[in-house]
């Protein structure tokens, strides 16, 4: 299999040019470990953080190439993914693994072997949706090469526990052919039997001892695959040390722009409010000029109200003798209305005392009028006697 795990030379350090040569090389060393790629996309890929396991961290800078790889020696699936020089991405894929859309152009699946969550952010969602779907086929894929696995171990295991029980029947079955060596001559038919047996016993040992070799040399890869993962370890490991150191002194310088920027965004803050109070301090001098303009147009008007003063006195003392004069006939007046009001009182009274002579007279009219009726009431019942 391919040592993706490994920190391949810098690209400066080898003296090539960063970027996709060194993407181009790693493919290459993987098609040459008898792996092929299956499936090619390019995604934003991150890494989930391993001490707060929530927060997503970026394991690249811009969109990379996530490709699948076919291993036909191994019959195994992996998704590998390189960024410049770096591997990001090494993930063997296994029946148990799931992949998650948690967003229109965001996926992820978690790898145990890792011991990490890889997330891939998309540029579109059918993008997301083919890489989704090659997924659960490549997941299926490697769950039905793991059963064939399994039944290709069951079934080499009965043979050779076949073979170890027939083992010594064989080894009878050659006694009675070597004692009955005189016999042979006789070709009987029950010889014939034994001799077909022995030959098929024989034909099974041959075969289980190759397949006893043939999985000798399996373990042996194995155990040279599994010394190349540890060295690859090792070299994570310390290239693990290197990135944290780095990352140390980056934070470190962080802090340091942190407080140069929040000095920075002080001054800001003081000039911005300076800018203001002289903002403040045009305006209110603005409004000065604009009072001061219009006191000047003020007194210009009470100036040439100055000039007309003098006419409204000699107005002022006309209309004062005219209210003088107005002021005396208005005296006059109020005498004749005296007088009126007095001699109105006295025609009151004298109609008063009209008003009760009037009805006195009426009264006596009244009476005379009754005692008339009632003379003639008297005359007309004399005239009815006669």
């Amino acid at each position: 299999m391919c040592e993706v795990g490994t920190r391949p030379p810098l690209a400066a350090e080898r003296g090539e040019p960063p970027g996709g040569a060194a993407a181009a090389a790693a493919a290459e060393r993987c098609r040459d470990m008898g792996e092929q790629p299956i499936f090619t996309t390019r995604a934003h890929v991150f890494q989930i953080d391993p001490s707060t396991k929530k927060n997503w961290v970026p394991a690249s800078k811009q969109a990379v190439t996530v490709s699948y790889f076919y291993d036909s020696t191994r019959n195994s699936y992996r998704i590998i993914s390189v960024d410049g020089a770096k591997v990001i991405i090494n993930s063997t894929i296994t029946p148990n693994m799931t992949f998650t859309k948690t967003s229109q152009k965001f996926g992820q699946w978690a790898d145990s072997r890792a011991n990490t969550v890889f997330g891939l952010g998309f540029p579109s969602e059918q993008q997301l949706t083919k890489f989704a779907e090659k997924f659960q086929e490549v997941k299926e894929a490697a769950k039905l090469a793991r059963d064939r696995s399994q039944e290709k171990i069951e079934t080499s295991s009965n043979h050779s526990q076949e073979s170890g029980r027939e083992t010594p029947s064989s080894t009878r079955a050659s006694s009675v052919n070597g004692t009955d060596d005189e016999k042979a001559s006789h070709g009987g038919p029950a010889e014939a039997h034994l001799k077909s047996e022995n030959d098929k016993l024989k034909f099974a040992l041959a075969q289980s001892s190759s397949n006893v070799k043939k999985w000798e040399t399996e373990l042996q890869s194995l155990r040279e695959s599994n010394a190349r993962l540890s060295t690859a370890l090792q070299e994570s490991a310390a290239s693990i040390e290197h990135w944290k150191k780095q990352f140390s002194a980056c934070k470190e310088e962080n802090d340091q722009l942190r407080g140069k920027i929040e000095e920075l965004e002080e001054q800001c803050n003081e000039v911005n409010k300076e800018k203001e109070r002289n903002a403040q301090l045009s305006r209110r001098l603005q409004e000065l000029e604009t009072e001061l303009q219009d006191k000047e147009l003020e007194l210009e008007e009470l100036r040439k109200q100055g000039e007309i003063i003098p006419e409204l006195m000699s107005e002022c003392e006309s209309v004062s003798e005219q209210l003088q004069a107005a002021e005396k006939k208005n005296k006059d007046l109020e005498e004749k209305v005296r007088t009126l009001r007095t001699e109105v009182e006295e025609n009151k009274h004298r109609q008063t005392n009209l008003k009760t002579e009037l009805k006195n007279f009426l009264d006596v009219l009244d009476g005379k009028i009754d005692e008339l009726h009632d003379f003639r009431q008297g005359l007309s019942k004399l005239g009815v006697d006669n």
